[in-house]
């Protein structure tokens, strides 16, 4: 049976996994598991960290593998990696000039495929830069930063009333933005690993 699985496509094996198939998941978690560790490592070389962020994002995959739209799972693995990395180095307080250092770290060029989610994201991107800027703070927050409603209201000094309007509206926003964006609802309600 595992050879067969072997065979088959991420998208095949992500629709199984979506149907809590864990030897789908077995296969995915040996495809990527040393490529993803490896690319942490050369970011960030601490074994441990490594290991750790690889594995949370694999838990992640499988909890959230029912709600998450994924277009391009390689792509998605790796910005993971490079986004709990981010974060972690966000955690030790370093200064804007290791976080610059960090977000010019090129990602892993794969497929055109990949190329092709580079574009939609950017394009993405480009329209949440259009929020105004509260707004776009808080969604950022929210979905780049995983951050819970609560707690943005906490660091930003607000209600959580007024987080979950900022949220709201940014979705209605972007949603109104047009048929070229089709997916990008999808991308903003299910955006990232948690």
């Amino acid at each position: 049976m595992k050879n067969y699985f072997l065979q088959m496509s991420d998208e095949e094996l992500q629709k199984l996994i979506f149907k809590e198939n864990h030897d789908a998941f077995a296969i995915i978690f040996d495809r990527y598991w040393k490529k993803l560790y490896t690319y942490a490592f050369k970011i960030y070389k601490d074994e441990e960290i490594c290991e750790d962020i690889v594995q949370e994002i694999f838990i992640s995959l499988w909890k959230n593998s029912g709600n998450t739209v994924i277009l391009n799972l390689e792509a998605y693995l790796f910005r993971a990696v490079k986004y709990k990395i981010a974060n972690h180095i966000r955690s030790l307080k370093f200064d804007r000039e290791h976080i610059e250092v960090l977000e010019t770290i090129s990602e892993p060029n794969h497929t055109v495929d990949h190329i092709e989610y580079i574009e939609f994201e950017k394009g993405i991107m480009n329209q949440i830069s259009q929020l105004t800027p509260k707004c776009r703070e808080v969604f950022l927050l929210s979905r780049m930063e995983q951050f819970s409603n609560a707690e943005i209201a906490e660091k930003l000094n607000l209600s959580i009333h007024t987080v979950e309007k900022h949220i709201s509206n940014a979705l209605k926003q972007l949603r109104d933005k047009g048929h070229h964006y089709a997916l990008l609802f999808y991308w903003t309600t299910l955006l990232y690993v948690n």
